[in-house]
Protein backbone atom coordinates (compact mmCIF):
# COMPACT_ATOMS: atom_id res chain seq x y z
CA UNK A 1 0.00 0.00 0.00
CA UNK A 2 1.27 3.48 -0.90
CA UNK A 3 0.26 6.79 0.65
CA UNK A 4 -2.52 8.42 -1.32
CA UNK A 5 -3.62 12.00 -1.80
CA UNK A 6 -1.92 14.38 0.60
CA UNK A 7 -0.83 11.65 3.03
CA UNK A 8 2.84 11.72 3.94
CA UNK A 9 4.71 9.16 6.03
CA UNK A 10 7.82 10.21 7.93
CA UNK A 11 10.75 7.78 7.91
CA UNK A 12 13.25 8.06 10.77
CA UNK A 13 16.76 6.89 9.87
CA UNK A 14 19.19 6.78 12.82
CA UNK A 15 22.62 7.45 11.36
CA UNK A 16 26.22 7.12 12.51
CA UNK A 17 28.84 7.34 9.76
CA UNK A 18 26.68 6.14 6.88
CA UNK A 19 27.85 8.54 4.15
CA UNK A 20 28.52 5.66 1.74
CA UNK A 21 25.10 4.07 2.18
CA UNK A 22 22.86 7.14 2.34
CA UNK A 23 22.73 7.94 -1.41
CA UNK A 24 21.43 4.43 -2.21
CA UNK A 25 18.92 4.58 0.64
CA UNK A 26 17.59 8.05 -0.04
CA UNK A 27 17.31 7.62 -3.81
CA UNK A 28 15.06 4.58 -3.23
CA UNK A 29 12.65 6.33 -0.86
CA UNK A 30 9.13 5.83 -2.28
CA UNK A 31 6.92 8.79 -3.19
CA UNK A 32 5.08 10.08 -0.15
CA UNK A 33 7.75 8.91 2.30
CA UNK A 34 9.76 11.75 3.85
CA UNK A 35 13.21 10.79 5.20
CA UNK A 36 14.41 12.22 8.52
CA UNK A 37 18.09 11.39 8.99
CA UNK A 38 19.15 11.65 12.62
CA UNK A 39 22.89 12.24 12.71
CA UNK A 40 24.21 10.71 15.94
CA UNK A 41 27.70 12.18 15.85
CA UNK A 42 28.98 11.11 12.44
CA UNK A 43 32.54 12.01 11.48
CA UNK A 44 32.24 11.17 7.77
CA UNK A 45 29.95 13.96 6.57
CA UNK A 46 26.76 11.88 6.73
CA UNK A 47 24.65 14.91 7.59
CA UNK A 48 25.86 16.81 4.52
CA UNK A 49 25.18 13.82 2.27
CA UNK A 50 21.68 13.43 3.70
CA UNK A 51 20.91 17.12 3.15
CA UNK A 52 22.25 16.96 -0.41
CA UNK A 53 19.78 14.17 -1.18
CA UNK A 54 16.83 16.12 0.22
CA UNK A 55 16.45 14.55 3.64
CA UNK A 56 15.50 16.47 6.75
CA UNK A 57 18.56 16.33 9.02
CA UNK A 58 18.29 16.23 12.80
CA UNK A 59 21.41 16.26 14.96
CA UNK A 60 21.32 14.24 18.17
CA UNK A 61 24.56 14.65 20.18
CA UNK A 62 23.63 12.04 22.79
CA UNK A 63 24.97 8.75 21.47
CA UNK A 64 22.62 5.78 21.36
CA UNK A 65 20.27 4.07 18.94
CA UNK A 66 17.26 4.89 21.11
CA UNK A 67 18.36 8.49 21.49
CA UNK A 68 18.49 8.85 17.71
CA UNK A 69 15.11 7.15 17.24
CA UNK A 70 13.51 9.39 19.85
CA UNK A 71 14.97 12.54 18.31
CA UNK A 72 13.60 11.52 14.93
CA UNK A 73 10.20 10.76 16.42
CA UNK A 74 10.11 14.21 18.03
CA UNK A 75 10.98 15.80 14.67
CA UNK A 76 8.32 13.85 12.77
CA UNK A 77 4.97 15.48 12.06
CA UNK A 78 3.17 12.87 9.95
CA UNK A 79 0.39 10.75 11.40
CA UNK A 80 2.25 7.54 10.51
CA UNK A 81 5.96 7.14 11.15
CA UNK A 82 8.39 4.44 10.02
CA UNK A 83 11.83 3.54 11.30
CA UNK A 84 14.62 1.83 9.40
CA UNK A 85 18.41 1.57 9.38
CA UNK A 86 20.41 3.90 7.13
CA UNK A 87 23.08 1.34 6.20
CA UNK A 88 21.48 -0.04 2.98
CA UNK A 89 20.65 -3.36 4.63
CA UNK A 90 16.95 -2.62 4.11
CA UNK A 91 15.35 -1.38 0.91
CA UNK A 92 13.14 1.70 1.39
CA UNK A 93 10.97 0.47 -1.49
CA UNK A 94 9.63 -2.14 0.93
CA UNK A 95 8.42 0.46 3.44
CA UNK A 96 4.85 0.21 2.11
CA UNK A 97 4.81 -3.43 3.24
CA UNK A 98 5.10 -2.39 6.87
CA UNK A 99 3.25 0.92 6.77
CA UNK A 100 0.31 -0.41 4.75
CA UNK A 101 -1.48 -2.27 7.58
CA UNK A 102 -1.11 0.79 9.84
CA UNK A 103 -2.47 3.16 7.20
CA UNK A 104 -5.39 0.78 6.57
CA UNK A 105 -6.19 0.52 10.29
CA UNK A 106 -5.46 -3.21 10.32
CA UNK A 107 -2.56 -3.04 12.80
CA UNK A 108 -1.08 -0.63 15.33
CA UNK A 109 2.56 -1.69 15.06
CA UNK A 110 4.12 -3.59 12.16
CA UNK A 111 7.63 -5.03 12.32
CA UNK A 112 9.64 -5.95 9.27
CA UNK A 113 10.73 -9.57 9.70
CA UNK A 114 14.14 -9.80 8.08
CA UNK A 115 14.67 -12.46 5.42
CA UNK A 116 18.35 -12.65 4.34
CA UNK A 117 18.73 -11.71 0.68
CA UNK A 118 22.39 -12.63 0.27
CA UNK A 119 25.39 -14.29 1.84
CA UNK A 120 26.67 -12.39 4.85
CA UNK A 121 23.52 -10.34 5.25
CA UNK A 122 22.85 -11.61 8.74
CA UNK A 123 25.82 -13.16 10.62
CA UNK A 124 25.07 -16.27 12.66
CA UNK A 125 25.91 -14.66 16.01
CA UNK A 126 23.51 -11.79 15.36
CA UNK A 127 20.73 -14.06 14.15
CA UNK A 128 21.08 -16.28 17.22
CA UNK A 129 20.95 -13.34 19.61
CA UNK A 130 17.86 -11.99 17.88
CA UNK A 131 16.12 -15.38 17.98
CA UNK A 132 16.73 -15.78 21.72
CA UNK A 133 15.37 -12.31 22.48
CA UNK A 134 12.36 -12.78 20.20
CA UNK A 135 11.50 -16.03 21.98
CA UNK A 136 11.69 -14.34 25.37
CA UNK A 137 9.56 -11.49 24.07
CA UNK A 138 6.90 -13.92 22.86
CA UNK A 139 6.79 -15.60 26.26
CA UNK A 140 6.72 -12.32 28.13
CA UNK A 141 4.20 -10.40 26.04
CA UNK A 142 2.27 -12.98 24.06
CA UNK A 143 3.05 -11.09 20.86
CA UNK A 144 3.88 -13.62 18.09
CA UNK A 145 6.98 -11.87 16.71
CA UNK A 146 10.00 -13.71 15.35
CA UNK A 147 12.28 -10.74 14.74
CA UNK A 148 13.06 -7.46 16.48
CA UNK A 149 13.74 -5.92 13.11
CA UNK A 150 14.71 -2.26 12.64
CA UNK A 151 12.08 -1.58 9.94
CA UNK A 152 8.75 -0.82 11.60
CA UNK A 153 5.71 1.42 11.38
CA UNK A 154 3.09 2.84 13.74
CA UNK A 155 1.18 6.04 14.44
CA UNK A 156 3.31 8.87 15.75
CA UNK A 157 1.10 10.19 18.54
CA UNK A 158 0.40 6.72 19.89
CA UNK A 159 4.12 5.91 19.97
CA UNK A 160 4.89 9.14 21.81
CA UNK A 161 2.17 8.18 24.28
CA UNK A 162 3.85 4.86 25.07
CA UNK A 163 6.64 6.76 26.83
CA UNK A 164 9.52 4.55 25.69
CA UNK A 165 12.49 5.39 27.93
CA UNK A 166 15.47 3.37 26.66
CA UNK A 167 17.98 5.40 24.68
CA UNK A 168 20.31 2.57 23.71
CA UNK A 169 19.77 -0.66 21.78
CA UNK A 170 16.86 -1.63 23.98
CA UNK A 171 14.58 0.93 22.32
CA UNK A 172 13.01 -1.45 19.75
CA UNK A 173 12.32 -4.11 22.36
CA UNK A 174 10.82 -1.70 24.87
CA UNK A 175 8.57 -0.34 22.14
CA UNK A 176 7.09 -3.79 21.53
CA UNK A 177 6.76 -4.54 25.26
CA UNK A 178 4.91 -1.29 25.92
CA UNK A 179 2.78 -1.72 22.80
CA UNK A 180 1.74 -5.21 23.91
CA UNK A 181 0.93 -3.97 27.42
CA UNK A 182 -1.23 -1.24 25.88
CA UNK A 183 -3.18 -3.78 23.85
CA UNK A 184 -1.80 -2.79 20.46
CA UNK A 185 -2.29 -5.07 17.48
CA UNK A 186 1.27 -6.09 16.60
CA UNK A 187 2.13 -8.02 13.47
CA UNK A 188 5.02 -8.74 11.07
CA UNK A 189 5.67 -8.49 7.36
CA UNK A 190 8.61 -10.11 5.59
CA UNK A 191 11.25 -7.73 4.22
CA UNK A 192 14.53 -8.55 2.50
CA UNK A 193 17.72 -8.07 4.49
CA UNK A 194 20.79 -7.23 2.41
CA UNK A 195 24.50 -7.16 3.22
CA UNK A 196 24.98 -3.66 4.57
CA UNK A 197 27.33 -1.01 3.21
CA UNK A 198 30.45 -0.96 5.36
CA UNK A 199 30.79 -2.65 8.74
CA UNK A 200 27.88 -2.76 11.16
CA UNK A 201 28.32 -1.24 14.60
CA UNK A 202 26.16 -4.06 16.00
CA UNK A 203 25.83 -7.19 13.89
CA UNK A 204 29.26 -6.79 12.30
CA UNK A 205 31.04 -7.87 15.47
CA UNK A 206 30.35 -10.32 18.25
CA UNK A 207 31.11 -7.56 20.74
CA UNK A 208 28.55 -5.25 19.17
CA UNK A 209 25.91 -7.96 19.17
CA UNK A 210 26.58 -8.79 22.83
CA UNK A 211 26.26 -5.11 23.74
CA UNK A 212 22.88 -4.88 22.00
CA UNK A 213 21.69 -8.13 23.62
CA UNK A 214 22.75 -6.84 27.05
CA UNK A 215 20.76 -3.64 26.54
CA UNK A 216 17.69 -5.63 25.54
CA UNK A 217 18.02 -8.02 28.46
CA UNK A 218 18.10 -5.02 30.77
CA UNK A 219 14.83 -3.83 29.23
CA UNK A 220 13.25 -7.27 29.70
CA UNK A 221 14.33 -7.30 33.33
CA UNK A 222 12.89 -3.83 33.91
CA UNK A 223 9.52 -4.86 32.45
CA UNK A 224 8.86 -8.03 34.41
Amino acid sequence: MRPTGDRVIDVVLPCLDEALALPWVLKRMPPGYRPIVVDNGSADGSADVAAAYGATVVREPVRGFGAACHAGLMAAVADVVCFMDADASLDPRELPLVSGPVVAGEADLVLGRRVPAGAGAWPAHARLGNAVLARRLRRRSGVPVRDLGPMRACRREELVGLGVEDRRFGYPLETVLRAAAAGWRVTERDVRYHPRAGRSKVTGTVRGTLRAVADMRAVLAAHR
